[in-house]
């Protein structure tokens, strides 16, 4: 039986129905006394203050407005066995200062690409700060 581009699509909407409808930047998670976003399914996901705090720990207070969380790992064939990407400035800072992974000053990135061994250790440090979010592109092999 042949999956057709529609099926595959409401498949990867549904494994995505967990992601939040609107992130929120680091500054109004700090402000909140119950720091959470509400994801498309209407549940409720908090985010760890402790969490909150090690982020912020991580980047310049100008730069709290700037990070939307939660931080997404995009999952899709199209990255190979075990890849993973990260998307936005902020949100590759904040991955490569906590993994401990060299980053450019020359050339800022706004994508990155972390292997297995790193996204265990980024979803052990940020559980409740990072989600998956799985990605189908045309050119995905499925």
């Amino acid at each position: 039986m042949a999956f057709d581009e529609r099926q595959i699509t409401r498949a990867i909407r549904a494994l995505n129905r967990h992601l939040p409808a609107e992130r929120k930047t680091l500054a109004a998670l700090l402000r909140e006394d119950k720091p959470a976003v509400r994801g498309r399914d209407e549940t409720i996901q908090h985010i760890k203050k402790e969490e909150l705090r090690k982020i912020a720990g991580l980047i310049p207070e100008e730069a709290y407005s700037k990070l939307k969380l939660p931080i997404y790992i995009e999952l899709t064939p199209d990255y190979g066995r075990g890849i993973s990407r990260i998307r936005g400035r902020m949100e590759c800072e904040v991955v490569l200062k906590l993994l401990d992974k060299p980053e450019s000053h020359e050339q800022p990135r706004d994508t990155i690409f972390i292997y297995r061994d790193d996204i265990r250790r980024l979803r052990r440090e940020l559980p409740t700060a990072t989600q998956y979010a799985f990605i189908f592109t045309r050119d995905s092999s499925i």
